[in-house]
């Protein structure tokens, strides 16, 4: 058996896209290519490692074995690499996030400047619902983790960013600032995100802990699916502000004065208590100890004066 290394990185990327063109888009190759290589590499086991039904791409139980194999083989291999640029004095190695979804409105400000410092490090983000961030975070497949509701399960580490705010928002059409009655919560549809979602968790405990019975809500599946649809007039929503910036300069959402509004949670940073960290994860620590505020003065102030 002959295995090149370009051969295992088409493998490994098929198993994780089941898909010839994602895979090829990720690597930046051709189909053809992509498809010539997987051919390669199965030429060389007399067991499948894929199977094709119906132009969906299936993995073999074999095929999963050996993508474990591929994938600890490709990690070594970056290991060396960071190990060569750590020798000559480079920090090196990967930093992996798991961010909730409106966490993208804010991460990338708090990881650009260490990234431009550090040229050997390499970024592995993910954006996701809370639950799946969770999950990631618990089963140790990501180094940090970016969530404005901590799970009570887990044993944390935890860098505490800036305030998470939740408004209640609509468009023009809800008219004015003034103060909104508790008839308000019977007479408008409210929208909220799907299940997982940290929203939907502070939204459900805020209505259930006021004792409001909603006659109408709808239920959408994003953060920006929500967004339009307030823009669109369907309902209005508890949101994140963080999200809204561009949306309330141009007025089309507003802000709706409302008792006991915004909820106030806490955008948090955490890793589990027992990881040991990696030469770049400990550095990203000691960077954000020291240049948080200064970040947060930069980047969020008008967030801080809400």
């Amino acid at each position: 058996m002959n295995y090149t290394l370009n051969q295992l990185r088409v493998f490994l990327k098929v198993t994780e896209t089941k898909n010839i063109t994602r895979a090829s888009e990720e690597l930046n190759m051709t189909q053809p290519a992509v498809s010539i290589q997987l051919k390669n590499f199965q030429d060389q086991f007399e067991i499948p490692l894929i199977e094709v039904i119906k132009k969906r791409i299936y993995i073999t139980d074999f095929g999963r074995e050996i993508a474990e194999s591929v994938q600890r083989i490709l990690g070594e291999l970056n290991e060396i690499k960071y190990k060569a640029l750590a020798h000559n004095g480079f920090l090196s190695g990967k930093l992996k996030l798991s961010v909730v979804s409106t966490g993208k409105y804010i991460i990338p400000y708090f990881i650009a400047d260490f990234l431009k410092q550090n040229a050997g490090v390499e970024l592995v983000l993910d954006v996701s619902n809370r639950t799946k961030v969770i999950e990631s975070l618990a089963k140790n497949e990501t180094d940090f983790a970016l969530v404005s509701l901590k799970p009570e399960n887990l044993k944390l580490n935890t860098i505490k960013l800036f305030e998470n705010k939740l408004y209640l928002v609509g468009n023009s059409e809800y008219g004015g600032n003034g103060k909104k009655s508790s008839g308000f919560w019977e007479s408008n549809p409210i929208i909220f995100r799907e299940d997982g979602s940290a929203t939907r968790m502070m939204m459900e405990q805020y209505f259930s802990e006021k004792g409001i019975d909603l006659k109408r809500r709808l239920e959408l599946t994003s953060n920006e699916a929500v967004k339009q649809a307030v823009i669109a007039g369907i309902g209005c929503s508890i949101m994140p502000l963080i999200g809204l910036k561009n949306e309330v300069d141009k007025k089309q959402i507003q802000i709706l004065n409302f008792k006991d509004l915004p909820i106030v949670t806490n955008w948090e940073l955490v890793w589990l208590e027992e990881k040991k960290l990696s030469p770049v994860t400990s550095a990203f620590v000691r960077f954000l100890q020291i240049e948080k505020e200064r970040i947060i003065r930069e980047h969020f102030d008008w967030y801080l004066n809400y």
